[in-house]
């Protein structure tokens, strides 16, 4: 088993650069360099394995309590709202845009709160496997609830549904993920890289060089594949429209919405169940003294904000992940209300508006993990150039503020919007979870992916609540006003990362940063 993955140990890889064993006359009988991963046959990554991964991935795909259930919140809210546009929530009367936005605010900050008091599930013992099946299940079950929900009676309901939802899928993505980096550095290709490495046949930067490309490899396939399954997936869901008959009538639609929420739950739920079983429970930290398992999630937050000072470079890309997760989650929010009003919730179009996207975003992943192959290009190039197409996407936005000509006013937007959303900004979802593995030292990925994840999920409330506060403000009710905030914080956070992040000064960083930690834990033995 790789000693730096989730489910290591901690080898001495990251503290001794060569191995030697010295005998009673001082020669020294072996002098070879130790891989920085080694290797437990037990946990050795299965091809079965990883497609059951991929298989949960094609699953949770965002189909249910990401897409059609918002859809089918936001029509409510429209329905309930009558001509005035205007419904009573959380204390005062809102918009529909505010709602929404608010909601999701809600949601997210929940998950902060969730990801606090669980999360050390996932970064001791190896439990993390049982919390991921916990959430799973929440999941399923808001999936299915949402077929005795299609009236506009029912908007509160809908709402709770929604919130829920949401947390539900946020904390399922983000489990399931936290298992890439263990999977990939369990690969036989890596452990013959270690046996290279040992052997003197490659260098220190060709084993990292393999790691990298080996995490990359997993990350974008995994989102590849998902793409292509998502496909088949709204293929049969267009069926189900035209046997639901969608377009007959308001409530054929309403209806139609729920069952294509319960539908995809249900794909979801035996996609599945392969990972639940062939999941290797790889064995995570072990809980530190003087704590248990619910207190050792603030002792690992502590922990990690306490040691990511010394990692300059870790610190600068988890303030511009904080501040470009936090623009584009909300940047997707507003741009799916107004898409949303364009069609006028026109099941059947949002379907193949969804096609159109899934499908630009199989080929863009394919693409980008195609050239970075083909080119052999580092992991923040990639990510550059992701980062530019989010820039484009919130400058697109801004230009409806001022014109209504050109800026998600018009049905060719939302279908050109899906095409180079799919294409130019859905591998943010690989890349910046390979960036995070690229900034966590060897044998301490547990403790830096929880921080992220935290931090993510911090950041993902604050957009939605300004952008909400700028609708509700505006003596217009303009609803593309928060792309001038969006905008201002795509480009710092583009700023942050592209110019401030150098991975190759983060590695050094790591690595001192294990030697000084070596010290002190020789030290405190004498």
């Amino acid at each position: 088993m790789a000693s730096n993955d989730p489910g290591s140990t901690p080898m001495p890889a990251a503290e001794h650069p060569r191995k030697g064993s010295i005998e009673p006359s001082g020669h020294v009988e072996d002098d070879r360099p130790i891989a920085p991963d080694q290797f437990d046959p037990a946990f050795e990554t299965t091809r079965r394995e990883i497609w059951a991964y991929y298989a949960y991935y094609i699953g949770d795909n965002g189909l249910t309590l990401f897409n059609f259930a918002p859809t089918a919140f936001q029509n409510l809210l429209y329905q309930a709202a009558g001509d005035g546009g205007v419904l009573r929530f959380a204390g005062r009367d809102r918009t529909i845009n505010s709602i929404v936005l608010l909601a999701n605010g809600i949601s997210f900050a929940i998950q902060v709160l969730v990801f606090l008091v669980v999360g050390s599930y996932a970064d001791f013992g190896s439990s993390r496997p049982n919390i991921l099946i916990v959430l799973s299940i929440v999941a399923f079950a808001i999936g299915f609830g949402w077929l005795g929900v299609h009236t506009a009676s029912k908007w509160e309901v809908a709402a709770g549904l929604y919130i829920v939802g949401l947390i539900a899928y946020q904390t399922t993505l983000t489990f399931w993920t936290a298992a890439f980096p263990g999977l990939a550095r369990n690969t036989p290709q890596l452990r013959l890289k270690a046996e290279e490495y040992t052997d003197g046949l490659i260098t220190r930067d060709d084993y990292d060089h393999a790691d990298m490309m080996q995490r990359s490899r997993l990350a974008n396939m995994a989102f590849y594949i998902q793409s292509l399954g998502e496909i088949l997936i709204l293929a049969l869901i267009v069926g189900i429209l035209f046997a639901l008959n969608v377009r007959a009538s308001e409530a054929n639609n309403n209806r139609g919405l729920s069952v294509l929420i319960a539908f995809a739950t249900g794909i979801w739920l035996l996609l599945a169940i392969p990972w639940f079983i062939l999941e290797k429970r790889r064995p995570g930290q072990p809980i530190p003294s003087n704590t248990n398992i619910v207190t050792a999630a603030f002792w690992q937050l502590h922990r990690a904000t306490t040691q990511i000072w010394k990692l300059k470079q870790s610190l600068l890309y988890l303030i511009g992940y904080f501040l470009l997760g936090d623009s584009l989650n909300t940047t997707v929010t507003v741009i799916a209300t107004l898409q949303n009003t364009i069609v006028e919730y026109d099941t059947l179009t949002l379907t193949y508006l969804l096609l159109v996207g899934i499908a630009a975003q199989a080929a863009g992943i394919h693409t980008f993990w195609s050239i970075q192959q083909r080119f052999a290009l580092g992991t923040k190039t990639m990510f550059t150039a992701v980062m530019i197409g989010i820039l484009v996407l919130d400058a697109w936005g801004m230009i409806g503020i001022w014109t209504q000509s050109f800026g998600f006013h018009h049905v060719w937007e939302v279908w050109a919007y899906q095409a180079f959303y799919g294409l130019f900004v859905c591998p943010w979802y690989a890349y910046s979870q390979i960036m995070i593995s690229e900034v966590t030292p060897r044998g301490k990925e547990f403790l830096f992916f929880a921080l992220f994840s935290i931090v993510g999920k911090t950041s993902s409330f604050i957009g939605p609540l300004v952008s909400s506060a700028m609708i509700d403000a505006s003596s217009t009710g303009n609803r593309s006003v928060p792309f001038y905030f969006l905008f201002g914080v795509s480009f710092v956070s583009a700023v942050v990362l592209g110019v401030g992040v150098d991975l190759k000064k983060s590695r050094g960083e790591q690595e001192a940063f294990l030697e000084e930690e070596r010290r002190v834990r020789d030290g405190l033995g004498n």
